[in-house]
Formats: structure tokens, C-alpha cells, sequence
């Protein structure tokens, strides 16, 4: 299986510690399926960053090998999703508040993260919350490789 990784500078070794706590998932190395969203978040951090250029590093994960970690997988939004996603976000402390190796699932962007907001300040119940998620267009599925075990099985590409 091939994942992106959208970034502003090239490096040759992941780390862990180099990420950003309090994401979707938690504190690990974020990958898409979709080269067009990598791109598109190579683009966001280019300019968030003011440095760099944007850059989609290419990768490859042998599906038979994901199976064998302990993973979670979020086929869809779900109210298990949402609640994960406000706890990873939410997290006060440096410690991650699970111990998966990888975790699948929907990508809580722009507009996935207004309703988050709303839910979170009690504007709209967690059923609504759901409700409101499911019926938005284009879902993108991302992969949180937390460990490095699961990065073990990554092989860069380019």
C-alpha cells in the first residue's frame, strides 16, 4: 500500500518526539492514501510555517504487516471516533491516552473541526454531532503510525 506524508522540509529519519502532541490520533507520523491531501497539507504547513517548500514524501506499508499491530480502525464517523479524536485533542499531559500502534480513520479537517468546536461547547449534542459528520462529503482517511515498531514497517520510496 503506498501512503504520503505532506511536509515542508525532507528529512531521512522519522521522529517520533518531533511531532506535535494533542492531533486526531495523538503524538505520532501521520499519513494519507491520497497523495492530493499530503499535498494539499504540505501546502497548509508551508504556510503556517512561512519556510520550506512543499513536499510529498512517498511511502510504502505492507497491508499483511499493519494487520499484525495493534490497531484501530474508524471506518466511517462515529460517535467511538469523535470521542477519541476530543480525547487525543484534549489531552492535558505528554502521555498518549492509548497504545495503538496504528490508528485508521476520517480526518477531522476544517469543517470536521467546527462541529467538533460546537459539540465541545455544548451548541449541539453528541448524536447531532454524528448525525451532522456522516453526511459530509469527502471523507479522507488518514493513518497514525504512533510507535516505532509501526514505523519499522514503513519503507520510504522517495
Amino acid at each position: 500500500m503506498r501512503l504520503y506524508h505532506g511536509t515542508n522540509k525532507t528529512f531521512d529519519e522519522i521522529d517520533l518526539h518531533k511531532s506535535k502532541p494533542n492531533k486526531d490520533f495523538g503524538q505520532g507520523f501521520y499519513l494519507s492514501p491520497d497523495f492530493e491531501q499530503a499535498l494539499n497539507m504540505a501546502k497548509i504547513k508551508t504556510e503556517q510555517q512561512q519556510e520550506g517548500t512543499p513536499i510529498v514524501m512517498e511511502f510504502e506499508a505492507d497491508e499483511a504487516e499493519i494487520k499484525k499491530m495493534h490497531t484501530l480502525h474508524f471506518d466511517d464517523y462515529s460517535k467511538q471516533w469523535a470521542e477519541f479524536i476530543l480525547a487525543n485533542r484534549n489531552n492535558p499531559t505528554s502521555q498518549s491516552i492509548h497504545d495503538y500502534d496504528i490508528v485508521i480513520g476520517p480526518i477531522a479537517n476544517d469543517r470536521v473541526g467546527v462541529q467538533l468546536w460546537k459539540y465541545e461547547n455544548q451548541l449541539i449534542d453528541l448524536p447531532t454531532l454524528v448525525c451532522k459528520l456522516k453526511y459530509m462529503k469527502g471523507l479522507t482517511i488518514q493513518y497514525f503510525f504512533g510507535t516505532e515498531k509501526a514505523l519499522s514497517i514503513l519503507k520510504r520510496i522517495k
